[in-house]
């Protein structure tokens, strides 16, 4: 009897680990085709491509469709303005949100209800497109580097994310450091922060995100300044470039190959170009997801 039970435990188990196999199998076929559809196409003869039927493999393999956008000259000035941008914004963004938070999170703060109310509001009502633009234009913040950090150093959803995170710490912590005589910066620094990783990382990575994919913002206040172009407002120019039939203006090589190319492969060459460096950035901040989980759980 004891024997049939221990078979009956095996065969059980054995018909789990097959099906969680299979769910898991489809789970990852489900999430990385997508992507293995782009990058296929991405790396296809675009000719061949507007026949269809490219799945995951390239059928007709060439490395023209990348060649025509990184032969744009633009390109590697808006590489380098979209990394600092995303290093400097991220840096900052983290630093703003984090300080504002801790100080909404202490209850001996007058002034709490109020500035949570205002921030909340901002969530809700914005001042419009021509509001905003004149008002970076009397701050003098148009045609400068500024202007991509600053009008989104605090952002309301962050702060209280990260102030949710806070009241969540033992508030005795900070207690017992102000009776061994620590001022609230030293709070901040020595026990907030360092308590505050796995939600630092994920605001982090919401921040980094933002900036790397953003473009109107060079569209709208620095379209006409090279120096401060951006990878996305680049990318998006060649796109459109593309779509209309006709080449960059004073740049008639590249005019010759976006000829041969078509839209299509174009658009899945710049998505590969703008996601692989994020997917390089995510491994990075993964293990603070993980141990922001199991702190969660031990809490609970």
């Amino acid at each position: 009897m004891a024997t049939s039970k221990a078979f009956n435990a095996t065969k059980a188990d054995k018909i789990f680990d097959i099906c969680n196999m299979v769910i898991m199998a489809v789970i990852l076929t489900v999430t990385l085709y997508p992507f293995l559809n782009v990058l296929a196409i991405s790396l296809n003869d675009s000719t061949d491509t507007v026949r269809g039927g490219i799945y995951i493999w390239p059928r007709e393999f060439t490395w023209e469709n990348y060649k025509t956008i990184f032969s744009y000259t633009g390109l590697i000035q808006g590489f380098k303005i979209t990394i600092l941008r995303t290093l400097v914004g991220t840096i900052l963004g983290l630093i703003s949100s984090s300080m504002l938070a801790y100080v909404l999170s202490r209850q001996d703060f007058a002034s709490r209800k109020f500035v949570s109310t205002f921030l909340a509001l901002t969530m809700y009502f914005s001042g419009g497109l021509v509001p905003t633009y004149m008002l970076m234009r009397h701050l003098d913040l148009i045609g400068t580097f500024w202007i991509y950090v600053l009008p989104g150093l605090v952002s309301a959803f962050n702060v209280f994310v990260i102030r949710s995170f806070i009241d969540g710490l033992p508030y005795a912590l900070q207690e017992s450091a102000t009776l061994d005589g620590a001022n609230d910066f030293k709070i901040y620094y020595k026990i907030i922060l360092p308590l505050c990783k796995p939600v630092l990382a994920t605001i982090a990575l919401f921040l980094a995100v933002g900036q790397w994919n953003a473009w109107f913002d060079t569209y709208l206040y620095n379209g006409n300044k090279p120096r401060l172009t951006t990878l996305q407002y680049e990318l998006m120019k060649v796109l459109a470039s593309t779509n209309q039939g006709a080449g960059m203006a004073n740049a008639n090589d590249l005019a010759n190959q976006m000829a041969q190319v078509s839209p299509e492969s174009i658009k899945m060459a710049i998505t590969i170009v703008v996601t692989v460096p994020i997917l390089f950035v995510y491994p990075f901040l993964q293990r603070y997801f993980v141990s922001g989980m199991t702190l969660g759980a031990v809490k609970a």
